[in-house]
């Protein structure tokens, strides 16, 4: 199938668990073609277990209806963003291309997941922050990002053949990456927002790619078209959003895009509860790997347009700039 720029297509991976050559090629050129035209794809068939999510998303809800002072104890001030909780008000990500805006309505709890990690418990994964409410919060965060952690390198694996590679090209860069499971709450809005003031800001996301698990609640997210048109992410059950950052963008020579996206306030004429949770994967490989343009990616028309960068300066300095709010 192809993509266009009306819709984000939904791609069925159950053809890449199988050993029919042919479809998991066809399943892969599906993936590509949707990050190639939009950035985005919804994929289904991925494998992960549904009642382990909805259990990680339960616990996860639990942990953010605790009262502030509870929620404020995971703070840690030096590793803002990439580990603990992050309250209401001290990011605004539109800051990460130069656009003044209000701070971001959404709190957070940020694990750093490490491949190394994976098969130690979770009070082993330091400097991570485990609350103690609920209690089964950290069992369940750990099952799940075993079994993220597992999904995200088969991706790679797609991705290679996507892009005419050999299939463990990726399994390098990624032998001990940066991932960054970021759960994010979005609450409801029981006073109406700044002007100017989201959700989140439209961004783009900073590096690999990006695996999002998100609820149909109103007010959710919205991509931009190459017609500067904001259009709606569909939710579709037992589904993941997956979309590329900046440093796969940039592997690519451009061919992938790094779209523009946001997340909205829900229509302030709703009543009942609007609040919103996502469960995102930042994938990002080793902070060493120089990012340089794939063999596969350019030609003599097409000769590589970015400068290399390491992966794990280009990823700091971004975070960098989107809690430039909190220093004022």
């Amino acid at each position: 199938m192809r993509a266009t720029a009306e819709t984000i297509p939904i791609i069925d991976l159950t053809p890449l668990n199988g050993g029919d050559q042919a479809a998991r090629r066809a399943a892969a050129r599906d993936f590509g073609s949707a990050l190639e035209q939009i950035g985005f794809a919804v994929v289904v068939g991925h494998g992960l277990p549904e009642p382990l999510i909805e259990a990680t998303y339960d616990s996860v809800k639990a942990f953010f209806a605790l009262p502030l002072t509870e929620k404020m104890k995971y703070v840690i001030a030096d590793q803002a963003k990439t580990r603990g909780y992050l309250p209401v008000g001290i990011e605004s990500v539109a800051r990460t291309l130069d656009k003044e805006q209000p701070a971001d309505l959404c709190e957070a709890l940020v694990f750093r997941i490490l491949e190394r990690e994976t098969t130690r418990p979770p009070e082993a994964w330091a400097p991570n922050p485990w609350p103690d409410r609920p209690a089964a919060l950290g069992q369940h965060v750990r099952d799940y990002c075993d079994a993220i952690y597992a999904f995200a390198r088969r991706l790679y694996r797609v991705t290679a053949l996507a892009l005419d590679l050999p299939e463990s090209f990726f399994d390098a860069a990624f032998a001990d990456p940066s991932f960054s499971l970021r759960l994010v709450n979005y609450p409801d809005q029981p006073t109406p927002p700044l002007p100017n003031q989201l959700r989140y800001g439209a961004h783009h996301d900073y590096g690999g790619l990006t695996i999002l698990r998100q609820d149909s609640a109103p007010g959710g997210l919205e991509i931009c078209g190459r017609d500067g048109v904001w259009r709606d992410v569909p939710v579709i059950p037992h589904s993941f959003v997956i979309n590329v950052g900046d440093l796969m963008s940039r592997w690519t020579n451009g061919r992938w895009r790094s779209t523009l996206h946001r997340v909205v306030n829900p229509p302030r004429h709703l009543t009942g509860s609007t609040q919103r949770l996502s469960m995102v994967l930042f994938t990002t490989p080793n902070e060493a790997t120089e990012i340089v343009c794939l063999p596969t990616c350019s030609d003599a028309e097409h000769p590589p347009q970015f400068a290399p960068v390491r992966a794990g300066a280009y990823v700091h300095a971004k975070i960098a700039k989107s809690m430039e709010l909190g220093a004022e």
